[in-house]
C-alpha cells in the first residue's frame, strides 16, 4: 500500500518513512506496566501518545496488531537488575500476595485506559504466562555462547556483540547515570553491561514466585520477558516497539541484544519513545511529590479526556510540563471545543471536495511524525469553515477516531436528554390514554396501548399511586 506516516525512529536518531514488513500489516509491541501501584499521569503520556500512533496507523489503512505485556514477576527496583522485586515490594506494602496486587493494579491500569480512551491493545499478556517461552531462549543463548552461569544465575554475555549500545554513541559510564541503581553492583557481571536472564533462589530466598528450571528454582529477568512475549505473538520480525524514553537504556537496548542473539537476526525496524512529563521538580515519578494519578484528577474536579488533550497539544518527542494551571487552561479549551461541536446542526450537504481536503490536512499533519497540534488546528479550521454543518459533523467524527477526545459526547448528552423529554411526554399521553380507556370499559383499547408501549421498550405497572412505567 502506499505509505503516508513518518515518525522519529530512535534506533537511526532521525525521522524515518514507516516501512512495515508485510504490505498492508503491522505489527506492534508496547512495553506495559509493572502492575505494583497505580499508574501515574506520567505514565500514561506514553501509553496515550502510543494509542494515537496505533489509530494513525489504522487510520490510514494499515492493519495493525499490537501486544502488550503485564509485568508481573522479575522488574527489580534498579533497572540494572539490582535491590527488590517491585512486586514483591508492592506485596509487602500492602500485606498481600504478589498475584492480588498484579491482578488489583492491572485492573486500576485499565480503568484509567478506558478514562483516557487508550484503546486496549489486540493482546495483553502477562509476564509469568511464559515461564517456558523464557527458559526455551535462555537455553539457546548459554548454548550459543551469549550467556553464561555466574553465582547460580545466568547472565547475558554483552562482550559477545559487536555492538551492544545500539541507541547512542554515548559511552557506557555515561549510559549507566541513566539507570536507576542506587543500590550494590551485582558482582557476578563478567562486564558491567551485562544482564541477568534468570535469577535462582540465591538472589532472594522469600521471593514469593518462583519456577523450576534447568539452572535451579528461580524467576525471570525483566528484560527477558518483553522479548520472550512478542516473538510469541507477533514472530521474528517486529515492526515498531514503543515505550518511555527511560526504557532505552538499558530494557530496549537489552531487548535488542538477546532477541537479535537468539534469532540471528534484525528483530525490530523501528522504535518509538514518548518522553517525560515534568513538574517544576523535573521528571513525574511515583517516589516524589504529590503522586498524581487519573483518579486525583477526577476528585480535583477534571475531566480524564481534558489531560489527553493537553498530551496532544504537545510533541511527544518534547519534555511536557505539568501544572494545575496548565491543565486549568487546556480544560477551558476542551469544554468550549465540546459545546462548539454540540452547536452543530446535521443539515445541509455533505460536501464531499470539502470533507476531503481537510481529512488529507488532518492525515498530513498526523503522519508527520504524530503532528497532534497541528491535526487539532486542522480541527479548529474546520469549525471555522465556510461549509455545511453536516460536513463539519463528518469531520469530526472522522478525526475523533485518532483524537478519541469523545468531541461529540455533548451534543449526544444533549440529543439524548431532547429524546428523553420527548419520550416522557409521549409515554404520559399514552397512560392517560389508556387511563381513559378503562374508565369507559374499553379494555381492548386499554391492551393495545400496553402493547404498543411494549413494543417500544416500555413497561407499565398498574399501583394503588396509578400508573408506572419504566424501560425494559
Amino acid at each position: 500500500m502506499e505509505n503516508k506516516v513518518s515518525f522519529y525512529n530512535t534506533l537511526t536518531r532521525k525521522v524515518e518513512q514507516f516501512i512495515p514488513y508485510e504490505d498492508g500489516k503491522v505489527r506492534m509491541y508496547t512495553c506495559g506496566p509493572t502492575v505494583y501501584h497505580f499508574a501515574h499521569i506520567g505514565n500514561l503520556r506514553s501509553y496515550i501518545m502510543e494509542d494515537i500512533l496505533e489509530k494513525t496507523l489504522r487510520y490510514v489503512g494499515y492493519d495493525v496488531k499490537r501486544v502488550m505485556n503485564i509485568t508481573d514477576v522479575g522488574h527489580l527496583s534498579s533497572d540494572a537488575d539490582t535491590g527488590e522485586d517491585k512486586m514483591l515490594k508492592g506485596a509487602k506494602r500492602e500485606h498481600k500476595s504478589v498475584m492480588e496486587i498484579a491482578k488489583f493494579y492491572a485492573d486500576a491500569f485499565f480503568v484509567d485506559f478506558a478514562k483516557l480512551n487508550i484503546k486496549m491493545p489486540d493482546v495483553v499478556d502477562p509476564a509469568t504466562n511464559h515461564i517456558d517461552d523464557y527458559i526455551k531462549v535462555i537455553d539457546k543463548l548459554l548454548e550459543t555462547g551469549y550467556a553464561y552461569s555466574a553465582g547460580d544465575n545466568i547472565y547475558f554475555d554483552t562482550s559477545k556483540l559487536k555492538d551492544y549500545y545500539v541507541f547512542s554513541s554515548q559511552t557506557e559510564k555515561e549510559l549507566m547515570v541513566g539507570v536507576r541503581d542506587d543500590v550494590d553492583e551485582d558482582s557476578n557481571k563478567r562486564n558491567k553491561g551485562d544482564f541477568v536472564l534468570w535469577f535462582t533462589k540465591s538472589k532472594f530466598d522469600n521471593q514469593e514466585l518462583k519456577w523450576q528450571s534447568p539452572w535451579g528454582i528461580g524467576y525471570p529477568g525483566w528484560h527477558i520477558e518483553c522479548s520472550c512475549i512478542s516473538m510469541k505473538h507477533l514472530g521474528e520480525h517486529l515492526d515498531i516497539h514503543c515505550g518511555g524514553v527511560d526504557n532505552i537504556f538499558p530494557h530496549h537496548t537489552n531487548e535488542i541484544a538477546q532477541s537479535e542473539a537468539y534469532l540471528g537476526h534484525k528483530w525490530c525496524n523501528y522504535w518509538f519513545h514518548v518522553h517525560h512529563l515534568n513538574d517544576k521538580q523535573g521528571k513525574m515519578s511515583k517516589s516524589k511529590g504529590e503522586f498524581l494519578t487519573v483518579s486525583l484528577l477526577e476528585e480535583k474536579g477534571y475531566n480524564p479526556l481534558a489531560y489527553r488533550f493537553f498530551c496532544l497539544q504537545s510533541h511527544y518527542r518534547k519534555p511536557l510540563e505539568f501544572s494545575y494551571e496548565n491543565l486549568d487552561n487546556v480544560t477551558v479549551a476542551y469544554e468550549k471545543l465540546l459545546k462548539r461541536v454540540a452547536s452543530l446542526k446535521d443539515e445541509g450537504t455533505k460536501d464531499e471536495a470539502a470533507f476531503n481536503k481537510y481529512k488529507e490536512e488532518f492525515e498530513n499533519a498526523m503522519s508527520n511524525d504524530l503532528n497532534s497540534s497541528q491535526a487539532i488546528t486542522v480541527l479548529y479550521d474546520v469549525l471555522k469553515a465556510d461549509i455545511s454543518d453536516s460536513t463539519k459533523l463528518a469531520l469530526v467524527e472522522s478525526f475523533d477516531y485518532v483524537l478519541s477526545l469523545s468531541l461529540l459526547s455533548l451534543r449526544k448528552a444533549k440529543e439524548d436528554s431532547k429524546e428523553d423529554a420527548e419520550l416522557v411526554a409521549y409515554v404520559e399521553e399514552k397512560i392517560a390514554q389508556r387511563k381513559e380507556a378503562k374508565k369507559n370499559k374499553d379494555f381492548a383499547t386499554a391492551d393495545a396501548i400496553r402493547e404498543e408501549l411494549l413494543s417500544k421498550g416500555i413497561t407499565i405497572k398498574d399501583t394503588r399511586e396509578g400508573t408506572v412505567w419504566e424501560r425494559a
